[in-house]
């Protein structure tokens, strides 16, 4: 019996009785048609961006280098050789770009404020032309009728800091504090919405222990400092902006996947635990006063070296909402080959199932299962999805990208987010990942998410079938 076949049989079994909210919402799975009045009148729709991808504007009026200048000028870190000195020039381009965004009905648009931009050095005097640019952005976004969202910090480091050891050092805590401070006052009167860090297991995990991101540091005594560091700043983080910001709305995304065992069996169960420690829970538990997740993986343990006296309180911080951001799922299996971990996951080329162009599988189950288990959590109030969307190959044909693909993946991972909402979930919004195409990290930028192509060449923008299909979606 199929998916489809086991969903009519439970409704058919429910005869008069009231079905449960769970059959209710699998019911949703069965309807090919999706309504913006599913989610709710209050249900915020937006758009999700990151400064280093989009803005360009390298060296323009003060700003210094980040960690990612550095990254992607360093021969063989990024795959195609490129870097996003340019990108998409929406540092000169904004308003054109969120006169798209308007036009495609979105009400969120959520970006980040680049630190060597606000504050050149990483300490000291802040970057008045810096600051001033992100008024400007802020201003078009209110006189168009969008909330501005803004996330304090998605990975760009000043390279002046990571000169005095980023992340690692302790002392990041204060120089982290002082960047909040200084965001806060500029803006706090106008941005009531805040994210303190996007992703702090991607740019941890990926940059101080596999290397493959910026600053291309390995090994695990680079990662347990950047990793405890990094959760005292959400504690840190969210004290001044509640300090600076009358009625803010602080939250913080954390990425998600689900980890499943590829077998039944205690070896595979184990190694899927591990994962799903370190990608799901390593960073939302702290913050939430349930301390690391060493149950899941007793190598994350070795983190109390770093760990000082009172540092456990000081972490803890009461978010008004979490945002959640999720692509894929890992099927994870025993390997003896691969020491600490003892496994990895299958690739889904060798699984054959559907795949994004990041070689990530296509799994809208997955949203639910990842809204749900943030739900559980005591001291979770309020979820948004923050990010969520996907890269296919996209071809320009007489003005035209027709991307069915992602028309479709939205359409299923949006039908997931309305199960879990259904299913009491409280789930408030959902932002696409992402507006344009723009540089994808150390992918360069062969993979496009956007719902808006990109030629880097003349920086003309086309909105893609998938925007289009928003722009109506959102209509109704």
């Amino acid at each position: 019996m199929n998916r489809r076949q086991t969903i009519k049989t439970l409704a058919a079994l429910s005869g008069g009785i009231a079905m449960s909210p769970q059959i209710k919402a699998l019911e949703l799975l069965l309807n090919d048609e999706l309504k913006k009045s599913d989610f709710g009148n209050d249900f915020l729709w937006g758009v999700a961006t990151a400064a280093y991808q989009i803005e360009g504007a390298r060296n323009e009026d003060g700003k210094s280098d980040s960690v990612w200048d550095t990254f992607s000028h360093t021969k063989g870190k990024i795959k195609t050789g490129e870097n996003a000195d340019v990108t998409c020039d929406f540092y000169h381009r904004y308003e054109s770009d969120l006169e798209i965004l308007r036009q495609l009905n979105f009400d969120v648009f959520r970006f980040s404020l680049a630190w060597s931009r606000i504050i050149p050095t990483g300490i000291g005097k802040p970057n008045q032309k810096g600051i001033d640019f992100y008024h400007k952005v802020i201003d078009t976004c209110l006189e168009k009728g969008m909330q501005p969202w803004v996330t304090l910090y998605h990975w760009d480091l000043p390279q002046t800091l990571e000169d005095k050891g980023g992340w690692r050092n302790r002392d990041i805590i204060n120089w982290f504090g002082e960047y909040v401070d200084v965001c806060t006052r500029a803006f706090g009167d106008k941005v009531k919405n805040w994210m303190v860090f996007n992703e702090p297991v991607a740019f941890t995990v990926l940059g101080y222990l596999l290397g493959i991101h910026a600053p291309g540091e390995k090994w695990f005594q680079n990662f347990f400092p950047a990793m405890h560091h990094t959760t005292m700043c959400h504690g840190v983080g969210g004290n001044i902006i509640r300090k600076n910001v009358k009625n803010a709305y602080i939250g913080s995304t954390f990425s998600c996947s689900s980890a499943h065992p590829a077998r039944r069996n205690k070896k595979d169960e184990k190694v899927a635990a591990k994962l799903d420690a370190l990608l799901n829970r390593l960073y939302i538990e702290p913050v939430l006063g349930m301390g690391y997740p060493v149950d899941g993986w007793k190598l994350l343990a070795k983190v109390e070296k770093y760990i000082k006296d009172g540092d456990e309180q000081q972490l803890k911080f009461d978010f008004d909402f979490i945002g959640i951001q999720n692509y894929t799922r890992i099927i994870a299996k025993y390997s003896p080959f691969i020491p600490f971990l003892w496994g990895n996951q299958i690739h889904p080329k060798k699984r054959d199932v559907q795949m994004t162009e990041m070689e990530w599988e296509v799994y809208p189950e997955g949203i639910y299962e990842q809204l749900k288990k943030f739900a559980a959590y005591d001291g979770v109030k309020k979820i948004i999805v923050t990010e969520n969307g996907s890269a296919f190959p996209d071809k320009l044909e007489d003005n035209r990208v027709h991307d069915e693909k992602r028309v479709n993946f939205y359409k299923d991972y949006l039908k997931q987010v309305l199960r879990a909402k259904k299913e009491g979930v409280p789930v408030d919004g959902y932002l696409c990942w992402t507006m344009m195409d723009n540089f994808e990290w150390a992918e360069g930028y062969k993979p496009r998410f956007g719902l808006v192509y990109v030629d880097y060449e003349t920086q003309r923008r086309i909105v893609k079938d998938s925007g289009y299909w928003w722009r109506d979606f959102l209509n109704q």
